[in-house]
């Protein structure tokens, strides 16, 4: 796999209208929170036909990159985040998955159609620049990182696969924080989840978390256990 900017490396495909694509999603949303589902790929890029649809990797995937976030909008920084993973893992799957039950955060402004036609909008650009990549845009109705790693298993669609979670260091804290584990405890969640997954961490130095060498610290006192 290689990552390119030139343009005549531009996948040509089918360009659903944005109305038709927003209306597709809508209807895929509306059919996943009425049905049992915990996860639901709506779609793959590059399209194949005018009317997006899932499509399951046609070879095994070793290393499944996932962008979980809320979309709201996608940024850069997320464009960024799946540019470098991509890169460093040599992976030509990577997986835009939208929770509709997140953990802290409320869904607005931008409806979740919205956001779901935003996140396509992403996939198209990074598989315009990445050579082989195929990007499925995903919902889930499971707010926390180690029920989602369980719902990807439980689907099936990528057979046996290591699964690599993209985070901001804001987001890995929230992780290791123990009020959204309740009596289950913390480790018996996440023991589960690092023997299938991984987390690939990107620093975001702030007032609230510090600078770079601060989050580095953390993660090793974490590692360590301390």
């Amino acid at each position: 796999m290689s990552t390119t900017t030139d343009s005549s490396q531009t996948v040509n495909m089918p360009l659903p209208h944005p109305n038709t694509l927003i209306t597709t999603f809508s209807r895929a949303l509306t059919s996943f929170q009425s049905s049992p589902d915990a996860l639901r790929i709506l779609c793959t890029l590059p399209h194949v036909s005018n009317t997006p649809a899932p499509r399951r990797p046609s070879h095994p995937v070793r290393d499944l990159i996932i962008l979980d976030s809320s979309f709201n909008p996608p940024t850069l920084a997320h464009a960024g985040m799946a540019r470098s993973a991509l890169q460093a893992h040599g992976s030509s799957r990577l997986m835009l998955l939208l929770s509709v039950n997140n953990a802290d955060k409320a869904p607005k402004p931008a409806s979740f159609a919205v956001r779901l036609g935003m996140m396509e909008a992403l996939g198209r650009e990074l598989v315009g620049e990445v050579e082989g990549l195929e990007v499925d845009v995903a919902v889930t109705t499971m707010p926390f990182f180690h029920d989602k790693a369980r719902a990807i298993i439980q689907s099936g669609f990528y057979g046996d696969t290591t699964q690599t979670f993209l985070a901001g260091f804001d987001t890995l804290v929230r992780i290791f924080n123990p009020k959204y584990y309740g009596e289950e405890g913390m480790r018996l969640a996440l023991g589960p989840f690092f023997d299938a997954a991984k987390v690939r961490v990107t620093t975001r130095p702030d007032e609230t978390w510090g600078g770079v060498e601060e989050q580095r610290a953390w993660l090793t006192g974490a590692k360590l256990g301390e």
